[in-house]
């Protein structure tokens, strides 16, 4: 486990470390996040190789179990933010109207351009199954044969 959440905030740190550095308008846990992605797809894609040089906790599942560990306790996470609301309640009582109307249609954009981008992509795959996924709409028999 201490393996595990070593790599976890180390990928964090040279996220935050890379976008400080580069200037980049994405935050560092993003960039993280990203290279901790990048690990585990090459942790995967040499598979035979990656046991030899990784210690254990990183290719037997021990870094998924830290990993679902600490997202059963986010919620834990979110108090510092409760705390940091209350310590500007006068912000938010002098911007608080403002603040409700930039959320509600920051909401209501997001959940437009995920049923627009949804849409697109259904009306797509329906004129072109067979490109992008052979077995979309197809069936088969138990002799084999397509219906």
């Amino acid at each position: 486990m201490i393996v595990s959440l070593t790599l976890i905030l180390l990928a964090q740190l040279l996220g935050e470390v890379a976008a400080r550095a580069a200037g980049l308008p994405v935050p560092g846990p993003v960039i993280g996040m990203a290279l901790l992605l990048g690990f585990l797809v090459l942790r995967d894609r040499t598979q035979p190789a990656s046991t030899r040089w990784l210690p254990p906790p990183l290719v037997d599942g021990g870094l998924e179990g830290t990993a679902k560990g600490m997202l059963a306790h986010l919620s834990i996470l979110f108090v510092p933010a409760g705390v940091g609301i209350v310590g500007k309640l006068d912000v938010l009582a002098s911007h608080g109207l403002a603040l409700a109307l930039v959320l509600l249609v920051s909401v209501t954009l997001t959940l437009a351009a995920t049923v627009l981008t949804f849409v697109a992509v259904s009306r797509l795959l329906e004129h072109r199954p067979e490109r992008w996924w052979p077995a979309f709409g197809k069936s088969r028999c138990k002799d084999g044969d397509r219906r």
